[in-house]
């Protein structure tokens, strides 16, 4: 395997001797938005002094506007099924829990579908628990399909990112099939000893197969994958260079790394006692982690989710954080069933605003809220993504494409007042254009973009 935690602990170790210059050597590397090795992370990590930390945070601050500007990716997770038949020590659908089980129906979906298009979504990210028998994947491929097929008047759902349970290369070839989006999996911890001991039972147990899913989804096709860690089950540190490490073996050997990286703390989840867990972090160490992954990693998207509240989530957009979820549900049939109040969520909700909210609160700060999907239905993913994000082209398509979406959005779902925000925040942006082209187009359907905009994405 090529994640072994004596080598971690190890690198881990010797990164407290980095001296001085050497750390500001790495964050004058840094500043370039080049990227870092797992090396180069452990030595951030563990240094503790304030004038590191203050110059780590504003570094990362600098490579979130240079790279993704002001642009925040709006998306929701939608759970179809509770089903597990994994005792994982964590999790509120742990097999060992009782509770009324459910999976969704597809007219159920459609449902659940449909009020989330009514928010304005665009990008969903399936959510399911491990059950082959009654969570299959032909029931995880009808569930796309019936995604992807349901439209109501202006919503449709153009990305469809899946979080499911490590599976085989045949597996991850029918969902490639199925376009999907960014597959994601959480190791949920690179400490075998830990993962071994918050792994009761169940298929999940195994920590190697698990590990080497991105491998056999990269295999079958899948050219956008997302990683992550639960922070708060082992040492965060060495929870960061099992990432860097992950990251480097794909680039590697599939010439891609992530795509994204998620970013979830434990929280309270259903009978889980959290203080139980020895590794719980705190915001400092947080907002740290936050940065120094955007540090090593300037092109990978950031995700953070309604874990956080609001408070820590305004905090991460300006370390790193580029994609936010928003008015979201953790619980299966949550978005139809809210007014009845939840029955097990998957985890607390700490961020319980609706999606209006969080987008007027996102464009009053400055951030233009997007909705964009093109890269995925234009074939840029994989490494073909990075090839024109790390050469800066990215920027001609990703900030015109991101102002036409959030007019689109205004003009579907915004009233009067939301529509002259939005018109605002699109004039704020249009002197970052550089493209003439792009620029020309932009400007020209600031006043009138209507449904007409959906085909002018590029």
């Amino acid at each position: 395997m090529f994640i072994e935690k004596e080598y971690i602990n190890s690198v881990l170790e010797q990164a407290k001797d980095t001296d001085d210059n050497e750390i500001e050597a790495i964050l004058n590397r840094a500043e370039h938005s080049r990227g870092l090795n797992h090396t180069d992370i452990a030595a951030l990590l563990q240094t503790t002094k304030p004038e590191h930390i203050t110059r780590i945070f504003s570094i990362a601050n600098n490579i979130k506007q240079q790279i993704y500007g002001n642009r925040i990716v709006l998306f929701a997770p939608l759970y179809v099924s509770d089903y597990c038949v994994n005792q994982c020590a964590y999790c509120g659908y742990n097999c060992g829990n009782s509770f009324n089980r459910r999976k969704l129906t597809m007219d159920e979906i459609r449902r659940e579908v449909l009020i989330l298009e009514q928010m304005g979504h665009k990008r969903l990210a399936l959510e399911a628990g491990e059950d082959d028998d009654r969570c299959s994947i032909d029931y995880i491929l009808e569930c796309i399909h019936t995604i992807y097929d349901m439209k109501c008047n202006n919503g449709e759902i153009r990305r469809l990112n899946v979080n499911i349970a490590a599976t085989t290369t045949e597996n991850y070839r029918k969902l490639k099939d199925a376009e999907i989006g960014t597959y994601i999996l959480f190791q949920e911890t690179y400490d075998q000893d830990v993962y071994n001991r918050m792994h009761i039972s169940g298929p999940k147990k195994d920590f190697a197969y698990h590990l080497e899913a991105f491998d056999r989804a990269m295999e079958g096709g899948i050219d956008d994958v997302g990683g992550g860690v639960l922070f708060g089950l082992a040492d965060p540190f060495f929870e960061v260079i099992g990432l860097m490490i992950h990251n480097e073996h794909l680039e590697k050997k599939f010439g891609a790394g992530f795509h994204t990286i998620s970013v979830p703390r434990l929280c309270k989840s259903g009978t889980i006692n959290i203080n139980a867990f020895p590794h719980l972090v705190n915001d400092q160490v947080f907002e740290k982690i936050t940065a120094v992954i955007r540090l090593a990693v300037p092109f990978t998207g950031m995700i953070l989710s309604t874990r956080e509240g609001h408070t820590m989530r305004k905090k991460l957009l300006k370390l790193g954080i580029s994609q936010l979820s928003a008015g979201s549900s953790t619980e299966v049939g949550g978005y139809s069933r809210r007014e009845e109040g939840r029955s097990n969520p998957q985890f607390e909700v700490n961020d319980d605003r609706d999606a209006t909210a969080i987008i007027g609160e996102l464009m009053d700060d400055g951030y233009i809220p997007s909705f964009c999907t093109a890269c995925y239905r234009s074939g840029r993913t994989g490494d073909r993504f990075m090839e024109l994000a790390k050469s800066g082209q990215i920027k001609d398509v990703c900030l015109p494409n991101a102002l036409l979406t959030l007019r689109e959005y205004a003009e579907d779902y915004g009233n009067d007042s939301f529509k002259e925000k939005a018109k605002a925040a699109i004039l704020r942006e249009y002197p970052h254009i550089s493209n003439d082209r792009i620029r020309k187009l932009t400007v020209e359907n600031v006043e009138k973009i209507g449904a007409g905009a959906r085909d002018l994405y590029l």
